[in-house]
């Protein structure tokens, strides 16, 4: 996957407004693979709702969500599992990690479905991270923080042409968000991927392409 076209898209929820505002909705955006995007946006703006749509989650939107020229509302079951196992990673706000298992579990249930990171390679990104000594602790003892942790690295145990991060770094230091975006962009560097990432607030400090506000 090369390019993912919106047009003209916007949340029917927000389609009796009259004065949206945004260089998202209701435009013509193309989000190019090997490019950074950071999206910015106030609460209730629809940013979460931009994630469900690109992921094949949700539908209830007005306009076109394109990927490679084809409408994503023609994409069967198949397609969509094609895409979400090869072409498209995404780090959820809520980060949707198993709580009665272990952080290493929860990035092994995925690895051991994709087969794509060594052992090693996971290892290291637990140290670099900081978050060596909660291999085997329970998510639902660990902090937030340390949570969104290991949701990138479950986020990188796959082969991907964009990585789409949705307020990844909401409860991080300065220092453990800069550490966290230089492990993104190594391995969105090495897959030659597209990164979007979104904010309201607080966002990884990277050399983005573009900034969108939503």
């Amino acid at each position: 996957m090369d390019v993912i076209e919106l047009k003209q898209t916007l949340p029917q929820v927000f389609a009796q407004q009259t004065d949206i505002q945004s260089d998202v909705w209701l435009r013509d955006v193309k989000l190019e693979r090997g490019k950074t995007y950071l999206v910015e946006a106030n609460s209730g703006t629809g940013k979460s709702s931009l994630c469900s749509y690109i992921y094949g989650y949700r539908n209830d939107y007005q306009g076109t969500i394109a990927f490679d020229g084809t409408d994503i509302r023609t994409f069967g079951v198949s397609r969509w599992v094609d895409i979400r196992q090869h072409h498209f990673a995404l780090l959820w706000q809520e980060l949707r990690l198993f709580p009665e298992l272990t952080a290493m579990e929860n990035v092994q249930i995925k690895n051991q479905l994709t087969a794509y990171q060594s052992q090693q390679q996971i290892d290291a990104w637990f140290e670099q991270l900081g978050i060596a000594d909660k291999r085997n602790a329970k998510i639902g003892r660990m902090s937030f923080g340390q949570q969104q942790r290991v949701a990138m690295i479950r986020t990188l145990c796959q082969p991907f042409d964009f990585v789409f991060v949705d307020e990844p770094i909401s409860h991080l230091d300065d220092t453990n968000s800069a550490v966290m975006a230089n492990v993104m962009m190594t391995e969105a560097r090495k897959q030659g991927a597209g990164v979007i990432v979104t904010s309201i607030g607080k966002h990884m400090e990277m050399d983005y392409d573009h900034v969108l506000r939503l």
